[in-house]
């Protein structure tokens, strides 16, 4: 299978692979791409993480449990997790897209996986959706602290920081490509004391700078 790689990370084989094309078909690239497929996977998304919130935070009140949802079903942490999966290297994109760094564009990436997963649910059924996406989100939300429910990756950063009383991170702008709304910002967050350097890329530098953080945030976390 053309994607079989892909489908060894995610755990789901396709028995009808075009579906799995769909998914990862641009709209730059052609006609039969993967928005109605993202739609449906937005709604399958965000149903299995507010379940398994639900089930598995039962103190949270209802506030808290929305603040959570929403700092996981957001284009930065499926952006994150698309680039975990190696995403953008299956992805259909025109030539003017590949070009202009589309393949890495958070954007892209966060809506072909809404894509997939909206894919597994019309080859399967909604319980194969939900098993792929918890076996992406559960490893991630295990790392999540719950006092920080609500805070951006560069505010939990900074706290993480001057917890450890060490200095705030440094962001600098890498490089940038395209041009108008289809530019893209790479940022580094250097971390010079814990000798910890990420990358993050977006249409914006606020976004670039804020998955950058993410990254940087997870990497000590699961360090120490």
């Amino acid at each position: 299978m053309k994607h079989a790689a892909l489908c060894r990370l995610i755990g789901y084989d396709f028995s009808q692979p075009k579906m799995l094309q769909q998914a990862l078909t641009h709209r730059s690239h052609n006609a039969d791409h993967n928005e109605r497929l993202e739609f449906l996977g937005d709604s399958v998304l965000n149903c299995t993480i507010a379940k398994h919130l639900f089930e598995n935070y039962p103190d949270l009140p209802e506030g808290d449990l929305h603040r959570l949802r929403s700092s996981l079903v957001n284009q930065q942490t499926l952006a994150i997790l698309a680039q975990q999966l190696n995403l953008g290297q299956h992805l259909l994109l025109s030539d003017g897209e590949i070009k202009s760094g589309g393949a890495e564009r958070p954007s892209i990436l966060a809506d072909a996986l809404e894509a997939l997963f909206g894919a597994v649910w019309l080859d399967a059924d909604f319980a194969a959706a939900q098993q792929v996406i918890l076996g992406l989100y559960i490893p991630f939300i295990a790392n999540i602290d719950l006092r920080s429910v609500g805070k951006d990756a560069k505010t939990q950063l900074q706290e993480l920081l001057q917890g450890r009383k060490l200095p705030l991170p440094k962001y600098t702008i890498v490089e940038t490509n395209g041009k108008g709304q289809a530019q893209i910002f790479t940022v580094a967050c250097e971390v010079e004391k814990l000798n910890v350097t990420t990358r993050g890329e977006g249409s914006s530098r606020r976004i670039a700078e804020q998955i950058a953080a993410e990254r940087a945030y997870q990497l000590i976390q699961n360090n120490t």
